[in-house]
């Protein structure tokens, strides 16, 4: 009788370990295509992404590079003060996208543009994304007029 009971212990905890195993691999697969990770132009030219991985890029809109193709097609180069990487989107930009500014944006790079499916720009005059800030400081360009950045914006 005991040796019965034991074996379905066995089997139960077998069963168990085999469906958490199961389980994490589909999480993990789930979020394969759901984590983007942040890349600074610098990163990028560095070490350039494969054509088809999605990630983020974010840095300063080069002054006097933003080019309005025809329809929809908005052209600028993103830069960190060390590196320039040319972006092409197509749709309508933030109503505050502007040069010189910074912003992020979201899609896959060819070798030559990074190609946007999603771009993000500042909210209000003194907020810039925590990764811009950061890569901007790393190549000594980012200079807070306020002092030390600390994550939020004052205006909201």
């Amino acid at each position: 009788m005991k040796s019965l009971k034991k074996k379905r212990r066995v089997q139960v905890v077998l069963i168990a370990a085999v469906a958490l195993i199961a389980s994490v691999g589909l999480i993990g697969f789930a979020f394969k295509d759901g984590i983007n990770f942040f890349r600074s132009p610098s990163e990028i030219v560095a070490e350039p992404p494969g054509p088809t991985e999605v990630f983020r890029i974010g840095g300063l809109v080069e002054d006097g590079s933003l080019v309005r193709g025809q329809g929809e097609e908005i052209r600028f180069n993103v830069t960190d003060g060390g590196a320039v990487v040319a972006v092409s989107y197509t749709g309508v930009l933030p109503d505050l996208f502007e040069e010189n500014q910074g912003m992020v944006g979201m899609g896959t790079y060819d070798g030559e543009v990074f190609r946007a499916t999603e771009i993000l720009a500042k909210h209000d005059e003194d907020y810039m994304p925590k990764e811009v800030v950061d890569a901007l400081k790393e190549q000594g360009v980012y200079q807070d007029p306020e002092g030390e950045y600390n994550g939020h914006s004052s205006g909201s």
